[in-house]
């Protein structure tokens, strides 16, 4: 008997990733409200589960910066006393990111924990991976009837499906038993021939022709970490991403697991797909920056809204002030993403040191005006544009903030404390929050640019991290810039790998900014793959250290005044 080509069975890869060998991490988030733009998150859990097995689990409450209403706390029981010695969102998500690497997000309400998760990475400087997202509340209004369930909020499928774990809106609990909710549909996938994970994010609603038709585009990409490019009908390029496995994420662009509609206008429009194979997730990373850079695609966000950055320097003037710039000089401050908080790092420093803060150009005599501004009135300059000052008298003025941009001292940074403790003192608490606020930015902004610029300063260095197999992924750094990566599989003596790796890397010729020529974020995410728990240095042609006086003995402090409420309260 014949069968038609839609009965004939398919292959392994036809068939895609079987749903037991796919690593789910379900999620749940507390916040301390709905969307708004001041609301924030609360509590962070995951469960990450394969083969209907548990395998981890993440959680930890997070300060929100903010106030939790009383009424959000009745509901979720978290309140200001729970979360005062929690970290922040900033330093909890490179490690979340890190547990759900490589896996589908699962939530109730994908998209309400989602958003919150992409707007909290978009304001600590991280990339959102943009893993494929399965939502229970769409899957089950697919697969359940209105008889089985009168509506399908967690509570209630939790009860219907037999959860082991109650809801109780605390986010481990409702994590796990949302686990509980997402095996009790799978199981009832079989029955609708969902197999696989690209079966199941194409049985969710919502999925157009356009997409279906162009799933060959995907076909002979390779199982491996790379960058892809959509490209258009000449050849244009559409949208670059990054994936640790190029066939499968390029193939859910085809599902209905892909909702955003520039997406699918994108999917529309390409006519093929390019692909660059790289030996692991740091220098796709990295070559993804580069294209973009390369050719400023249409539907990456990154690309209409380039992530430009800004540096404060000190002008090269008789009575130097400190000036917000594109362009940094070799002692710059930064880089900061927002003038806004460039200019808070001024306004601290002017606060600190009594900089003139007035743009007019003094000659070295002194002397440009006839009357001294506000500034002086409010003791907030030593007015030598009337000749109040000399030069002499001003370079006192000048040298903390020397020594800051620089990294060789700190008074500047204790002189603001002082203030703010006075302040706090004589219950000035507005104006200590102020302070606070504007100093925690200053120190931010000195701890960033101090480390990006160390690693920048060192000539070459080489470091490794395991690969999870027994094997090594290696790492060339010229300047801050990715020169060269490969791999060592396990078996494979790795110095030899190495020797070669060292001998065909790219040339880089510094220049003599902080950064040394290299993109702020090429440096930020070799940074952050450096500085990764397991990474390990192989070889290093000088010293990467930070300057004695740094800001990064302050890091401690910053973390614990971000946290502090109104009245203020001095921390040590």
């Amino acid at each position: 008997m014949s069968r038609t080509a839609e009965d004939q069975q398919l292959s392994f890869d036809e068939l895609g990733q079987p749903l037991h060998d796919v690593s789910f991490v379900v999620l749940d988030l507390e916040t301390t409200g709905g969307r708004g733009s001041s609301d924030e998150i609360t509590e962070i859990a995951a469960v990450k589960v394969r083969g209907g097995r548990t395998v981890g689990e993440f959680s930890t409450l997070v300060n929100p910066g903010r106030p939790i209403p009383p009424s959000i706390s009745s509901i979720t029981g978290i309140t200001d006393a729970m979360v005062a010695d929690a970290p922040s969102v900033a330093a909890v998500l490179p490690s979340f990111l890190e547990f759900c690497a490589g896996s589908t997000l699962v939530a109730h309400n994908a998209s309400f924990d989602t958003g919150f998760l992409r707007a909290a990475c978009e304001r600590s400087d991280l990339s959102w991976p943009g893993p494929p997202v399965v939502c229970t509340v769409r899957l089950s209004r697919r697969v359940l009837s209105p008889d089985e369930t009168p509506n399908h909020k967690l509570a209630t499928l939790a009860r219907v499906l037999g959860a082991r774990t109650t809801p109780r809106h605390r986010a481990l609990d409702d994590a796990r038993a949302t686990v509980d909710v997402l095996h009790a549909l799978l199981e009832r996938l079989g029955s609708h021939h969902v197999y696989s994970l690209e079966d199941l994010l194409d049985y969710l609603p919502r999925v157009t022709p356009q997409q279906r038709r162009k799933r060959t585009l995907a076909d002979g990409l390779p199982d491996a970490p790379g960058v892809y490019l959509f490209l258009g009908p000449n050849d244009e390029v559409l949208y670059v991403g990054t994936a640790t496995n190029l066939r499968r994420r390029v193939r859910q662009y085809f599902t209905a697991g892909e909702r955003r509609g520039r997406m699918r206008e994108m999917v529309a429009l390409a006519h093929r797909v390019d692909h660059v194979e790289c030996a692991h997730a740091l220098e796709a990373e990295v070559r993804e920056l580069r294209l973009l850079e390369a050719h400023q695609p249409r539907y990456n966000r990154r690309s209409k809204f380039p992530r430009a950055v800004w540096w404060v320097s000190l002008t090269e003037e008789p009575f130097p002030r400190l000036t917000v710039t594109r362009k940094p000089r070799s002692s710059s401050l930064g880089p900061f993403r927002t003038r806004k908080a460039a200019g808070n790092a001024v306004e601290a420093l002017e606060d600190a040191t009594r900089l003139r803060g007035c743009t007019d150009r003094i000659p070295k005599g002194g002397g440009s005006r006839r009357h001294p501004c506000a500034a002086h009135e409010m003791g907030r300059c030593g007015a030598p544009c009337v000749g109040y000052e000399g030069t002499t008298d001003y370079e006192p003025r000048v040298v903390p903030v020397r020594e800051v941009l620089s990294g060789s001292g700190d008074s500047a940074l204790r002189r603001l404390r002082d203030t703010i403790a006075e302040l706090s003192e004589t219950r000035r608490f507005e104006e200590a929050a102020t302070h606070r606020d504007r100093l925690v930015e200053l120190v931010r902004g000195l701890d960033r640019g101090q480390r990006l610029a160390a690693l920048a300063s060192v000539p070459e260095l080489v470091a490794a991290r395991p690969d999870g197999s027994g094997g090594w992924l290696f790492a060339v750094v010229r300047h801050g810039r990715l020169a060269s990566a490969g791999t060592a599989p396990r078996g494979t003596p790795p110095m030899p790998v190495v020797d070669r790796l060292q001998a065909a890397a790219r040339t880089v010729l510094p220049s003599e900014d902080p950064l040394r020529g290299a993109p702020v974020d090429e440096v930020q995410a070799v940074h952050r793959w450096l500085t990764g728990g397991d990474a390990r240095m192989v070889r290093c042609d000088s010293p990467w250290s930070e300057p004695a006086g740094a800001a990064g003995s302050w890091r401690g402090w910053a973390e614990s005044a971000s946290r502090a409420r109104v009245p203020y309260e001095a921390a040590d």
